[in-house]
């Protein structure tokens, strides 16, 4: 994201009235996506959006139905455990010592509404006016505007790139000074599928106990992994007190993004910590919302299975439709995610291509830019869609750019 990328948030410009009396990040912040991409295509009418970071599968009936029960029975109060629900605690607990091989405690886990507000509280927990976080792109954009809004200095340093996405240690390590307060990755990645090793997630973690700096991870994708039933995760190798937390959601790999559940696993002594700034922040995540997230984690590995193939499947098409337009660059597939993530030859300026794709093929992809500057000339598309609609708006892709 320069360490900017442009219009995702402007320097200041001079504030009068009400806008003089808010603090600087603030003033900076501006909501920069596809917002005039969208307006075109509904003029045009008929686009198949494959912009966003979602799926097109409503959330299972028996998620629904655990929400509803929960409302049915008067579950509408305040939960007294600003860290979550007793069944969702205990589940979360369950289900991280099951899929990651080793015991995670009950006190290692704290429940919020999304994950992007888990994401805002590890750095909140950490960072300071003045000091850094150093990040690796290409990377959602939020990441890059939420260091800021804490009052952060967003530092990104990019995956090299020639045939695949790969991460240079050396490199994302030197980025680091004595100002920096934790290193964030997100693995798999959104947008590229990059996912880190077990070797290089020790690395990082050795690192940490070396320096004391803090290790992010974002692993919402971690389920959706076409290597094995879960990516190489950081609690498969933290210890209890290493400065290590890892962010993640019910959105992705359970089908629930309007549902706005997720949770932040962390080291049990600053859990305390934690319950007070939710208590502060939001005062919890509602008890009905939790009680579905606690029947999609217990008896949801099957609706995994599922997305997980749907993805693969959609990814596999992918690749065979756009492999077939001329100058097209299609990175090796990717290890896990739901994008497939490319460039067109002669092509720098992602924003023009998704615009000329958009009015020829009526397809909407997301411009790489959106995601850093090491992205700016490539395009992001979903491929968790019904897959006839997936090969329809991949067909026009091939006979307009073709």
């Amino acid at each position: 994201m320069s360490a900017v990328p442009p219009a995702a948030f402007l320097p200041n410009e001079p504030a009068t009235g009400p806008r003089a009396g808010i603090r600087p990040q603030i003033q900076d912040l501006r909501t920069e996506n596809i917002a005039e991409l969208a307006v075109r295509a509904r003029s045009l009418g008929g686009v198949i959006p494959l912009w966003y970071g979602e799926g097109d599968m409503v959330t299972p009936a028996f998620i629904r139905d655990a929400a509803k029960a929960a409302l049915d029975e008067g579950n509408t109060f305040y939960i007294p455990n600003m860290r979550g629900m007793g069944a969702l605690n205990e589940a979360l607990a369950a289900y991280q010592s099951r899929v990651h091989g080793r015991p995670i405690a009950i006190e290692r886990s704290t429940v919020a509404p999304g994950g992007m507000q888990a994401l805002l509280l590890a750095l909140e927990l950490t960072v300071d006016l003045g000091t850094n976080v150093v990040y690796v792109e290409p990377q959602w954009p939020n990441i890059h505007n939420a260091i800021h809004l804490v009052g952060g200095e967003p530092r990104p340093v990019p995956l090299g790139f020639d045939t695949d996405w790969r991460l240079d240690l050396d490199r994302l390590f030197a980025a680091c000074d004595a100002r920096t307060r934790a290193i964030f990755l997100s693995t798999p990645s959104n947008p590229t599928g990059w996912t880190a090793t077990r070797d290089e997630l020790q690395a990082l973690i050795d690192f940490s106990r070396r320096t004391g700096i803090w290790i992010i991870s974002d692993e919402v994708y971690g389920r959706l992994s076409f290597e094995g039933d879960v990516a190489p995760s950081v609690l498969q190798l933290a210890e209890d007190g290493d400065r290590v937390m890892s962010v993640n959601s019910f959105s992705k790999a359970w089908a629930m993004t309007g549902w706005r559940v997720g949770w932040l696993s962390h080291p049990t002594g600053v859990a305390a910590e934690l319950a007070a700034m939710t208590q502060y922040i939001n005062s919890g995540t509602a008890g009905f919302v939790q009680a579905g997230a606690a029947a999609a984690i217990t008896q949801g590995d099957g609706l995994i299975a599922e997305i997980r193939g749907r993805v693969k499947a959609g990814l596999d098409l992918a690749y065979d439709k756009l492999g077939r337009i001329p100058g097209i660059v299609l990175p090796e597939k990717p290890r896990g995610g739901m994008y497939a993530f490319f460039r067109r030859e002669g092509e720098p300026d992602s924003k023009a291509l998704c615009r000329s794709i958009l009015e020829t093929a009526r397809v909407g992809l997301a411009p790489g830019y959106l995601f850093g500057t090491s992205a700016r000339s490539f395009v992001r598309m979903c491929v968790f869609r019904d897959l006839g609609e997936l090969e329809t708006a991949l067909d026009r892709m091939v006979a307009a750019m073709g």
